[in-house]
């Protein structure tokens, strides 16, 4: 499925809180670098991942799932295979009330994941990226809020 900008541009907008799927320490991931741009965009990312569950990512805790995470989340960013996508949707509906969209990030689609979003009142966007997206469509040096 297709999104137009305006759309797109509208998720970057309203967003505050983002949790990352998959985050890790080292800095040659996309799941870090990608998060860390999110950061400078002005957003607070909390990272998930089991296996740095306690330690500080993005100057943040880890948490290992996102039942664990105590603030509103706006959007979770998806680093897992494809095939994974369908229980993180999952828990993120049961567990994330003031969840607005879920993204999946380049390479990454399930259908079955993004029909249970949708049906949930969700944006669901997948195989893109938003350090793609931002300069994209906000030009360099955009932050929540406006420019830096």
């Amino acid at each position: 499925m297709s999104h137009p900008d305006s759309q797109i541009r509208q998720i970057f907008e309203r967003t505050r809180v983002i949790a990352c799927i998959g985050a890790s320490p080292k800095s040659a991931r996309p799941s870090h670098y990608v998060s860390l741009f999110l950061k400078e965009c002005g957003y607070r990312v909390i990272p998930v991942n089991p296996v740095q569950a306690g330690n500080r990512i993005f100057g943040e805790t880890t948490v290992a799932a996102l039942s664990e995470i105590d603030a509103p989340v706006d959007m979770i960013d998806i680093f897992r295979r494809s095939e994974d996508v369908l229980p993180v949707v999952e828990e993120a509906i049961a567990a994330l009330p003031t969840l607005r969209t879920i993204w999946m990030q380049i390479g990454i689609a399930n259908a079955e994941a993004a029909m249970l979003g949708q049906g949930h009142g969700l944006d669901v966007i997948q195989n893109r990226c938003p350090k793609v997206e931002i300069p994209r469509l906000f030009g360099p040096g955009w932050r929540v809020g406006g420019r830096a």
